[in-house]
């Protein structure tokens, strides 16, 4: 049986359609882990809180390795996650020409895995991530430059430089963050990253003041939250009335409120992220935006990676849709049908990734 965590989601039955993302993903994720590592210091600990499949992983400890080497901790409350995202990391040091040494981990959590990682394997975007970090094009861009409030204190520029590739020591830790501290869970880091995790727990303020107590001093927390949606379908793919996929989006965040307001100990947070991280005493506050782009006309990865967006989200709102919105998600993906998506070549993914940043 899946692993199944506070918000009632199979995460580990995910796998699949997650790798798929980290795959297209992996070159915002390349950009947004050159742009926080930049900085840190030799032999930095980094820690990536909720680290899923591993897709931001990877290019971390791509970074780390490229930059000289360093500690990677891992944790998710998900063992099944937590086995790919160390495989996923692992491989992407080595394709940079370092060496990782793993530790910890939760028992049997990667024969768990196996099956999945075998259909989606990690190398992918491990190498995309690799090719990422041996890029220096964004090296001398400023850290919160993009989406920061006019006048907003600035964290420093990319100025790092180059140490040789080092070895990096990845260690997994199986933990809940929604239960205990960052801080309690791990040694003090340098860079604490969290993405599109926070909104899954039930004090996200809490939560963010939790991730920030694992910082050393100087140290940089960095929260992807919001952002534009994912689109990825025509306005109007032919069958029931033009504009599914909005319409799907927009009960897709009725569904979200209901979710949220129905965990145990939810709490709202009526402001925005940067706010939160001022709450929990950050200073140097700001924001950047990495933008996922896969025009049309599609590739095979695009065509999967969207099957599965859809499935996953008339899934999730399949009570909520009108009988003509579900008829046509049905017909769209019949595989035996005229309008099956995979055979299209109209199908994109445009979407981006928001992070929010503030150092100790």
């Amino acid at each position: 049986m899946g692993a199944h965590t506070h918000d009632h989601i199979d995460w580990a039955a995910r796998i699949p359609d997650l790798r798929r993302g980290d795959e297209l993903h992996a070159a915002a994720f390349a950009e947004i882990a050159r742009r926080l590592t930049a900085n840190l210091p030799q032999g930095a600990t980094v820690v990536d809180a909720g680290s899923g499949t591993g897709g931001m992983s990877a290019a971390l400890a791509a970074e780390l390795a490229v930059r000289g080497g360093g500690t990677l901790i891992l944790v998710d409350a998900v063992p099944e996650l937590l086995a790919v995202a160390t495989e996923t990391a692992a491989a992407a040091v080595e394709a940079v020409g370092g060496q990782p040494s793993v530790t910890g981990g939760p028992d049997g959590a990667a024969a768990r895995a196996q099956s999945e990682t075998a259909t989606t394997a990690p190398s992918g975007g491990s190498e995309r991530a690799a090719a990422g970090a041996r890029s220096e094009a964004a090296d001398t861009a400023p850290l919160g430059e993009a989406g920061s409030p006019a006048g907003a204190a600035q964290p420093e520029t990319l100025t790092g430089p180059s140490r040789g590739v080092g070895p990096v020591r990845i260690e997994a830790v199986r933990a809940d963050v929604a239960g205990r501290a960052l801080g309690e869970i791990v040694p003090s880091a340098d860079l604490v990253w969290a993405a599109a995790m926070v909104h899954h727990l039930p004090d996200q303020q809490a939560g963010i003041s939790a991730l920030a107590s694992a910082l050393a001093p100087g140290g940089l927390l960095a929260v992807a939250e919001g952002g534009l949606q994912t689109q990825t379908l025509p306005w109007d793919v032919g069958v029931g009335a033009p504009g599914l996929e909005r319409r799907l989006l927009a009960i897709g965040d009725e569904w979200f409120g209901e979710m949220r307001s129905g965990m145990d100990g939810s709490v709202r947070m009526p402001y925005g992220w940067t706010t939160a991280l001022t709450r929990a005493g950050l200073r140097s506050v700001g924001s950047f935006t990495a933008l996922v782009d896969h025009p049309a006309p599609t590739t095979d990865l695009v065509r999967r990676f969207v099957l599965g967006h859809l499935t996953r989200l008339a899934e999730t709102v399949d009570d909520r849709m009108s009988e003509d919105d579900r008829n046509a998600v049905r017909l769209l993906l019949d595989p035996e049908g005229p309008d099956y998506l995979g055979n299209r070549d109209d199908l994109y993914v445009l979407g981006t990734r928001t992070v929010h940043i503030g150092r100790k």
